[in-house]
């Protein structure tokens, strides 16, 4: 039987706002207009703003191997200082994904969240790397090495995780363990052009997943996607928000650029947190076997 939980009588109510752009060969061109777009969310009251991942180029990691150092950026750079000086104009929070060029001499794919006073709070690094046809991130990007973080902003406590993250159940639970509020998808996702895959459709199971990860934790997701054709791939853009038990709250077009502002009540979470015991019934003395069938998997795979 579902516990009866009533809602806090002072709601917490935060507005996201979600930047779905199509991507040219220009990076300037990506940045200038990324950057309005992101003034028109603050404008319609957007307070937390998330752009999509690899935000300035287009997505370079559908071909094998190409050349791709010259797009690369350094934390701080180009990037943090044109949104650091957005947000404290705006007095917004952005979370802005990027290539990073790292002092290691390492390449991650990254994102940088970004307090309304224009500090970098932290970045975190993709944690899960895809290689796929089309989706060639292992010939890259490293593999992130500074774990999962959560963000307090002016706003809200956020969880940021990117793309191929969302497919994993274990990130979303840590972000939320941790206490996030928000989990911010920043993503490039979208069909093979003439490919039909056996699978089903896979728009539809992105979207699935991720309001499956806002159900089992209770909290709210907003997942932003790039949108248009570029090379073999076409990018369903369809960017959401949806509340703590999934409903899903606004969609962006699946065709062309959009800006999504949507109000959450972050009250919510609380309220189906307690009254479905997500956290509170978890048995960790049960989940070790995850981790040694890890470890006997990762002893398997070592050279004799």
């Amino acid at each position: 039987m579902i516990r009866e939980v009533k809602s806090d009588k002072i709601k917490k109510v935060v507005a996201i706002g979600l930047i779905q752009a199509v991507a040219s060969e220009n990076i300037v061109e990506n940045m200038q207009r990324t950057a309005d777009k992101v003034v028109e969310a603050a404008r319609r009251g957007a307070q937390i703003v998330c752009l999509q991942e690899l935000y300035r180029t287009r997505y370079f990691p559908q071909q094998e191997r190409v050349d791709v150092q010259a797009l690369a950026e350094t934390i701080p750079g180009e990037s943090t200082n044109l949104f650091a000086a957005l947000a404290r104009e705006h007095k917004i929070v952005v979370i802005v994904p990027l290539f990073e060029r790292s002092l290691n001499g390492r390449f991650y794919n990254s994102a940088v969240v970004i307090n309304t006073d224009g500090k970098l709070l932290g970045t975190y690094r993709k944690a899960h790397i895809p290689f796929d046809p089309y989706f060639y991130e292992k010939n890259y990007f490293t593999a992130g090495d500074m774990g999962y973080g959560v963000y307090d902003t002016a706003f809200a406590r956020i969880g940021v995780l990117i793309c191929y993250d969302q497919w994993f159940p274990e990130a979303a639970r840590i972000n939320v363990l941790q206490g996030a509020d928000i989990l911010f998808y920043p993503t490039a996702i979208g069909y093979v052009k003439g490919y039909s895959s056996e699978d089903g459709d896979w728009h539809d199971a992105w979207k699935t997943v991720q309001r499956a990860h806002a159900i089992a934790n209770g909290v709210h997701v907003a997942a932003v996607n790039r949108v248009g054709e570029e090379g073999e791939l076409v990018f369903w853009g369809g960017s959401f928000v949806c509340d703590s038990f999934g409903k899903v709250l606004k969609e962006a077009s699946t065709t062309h650029e959009d800006v999504l502002v949507a109000k959450v009540d972050l009250s919510q979470n609380k309220r189906i947190q307690e009254g479905w015991g997500f956290l509170r019934n978890r048995r960790p003395d049960t989940y070790h076997s995850l981790i040694e069938k890890e470890r006997r998997s990762q002893n398997d795979e070592q050279p004799k």
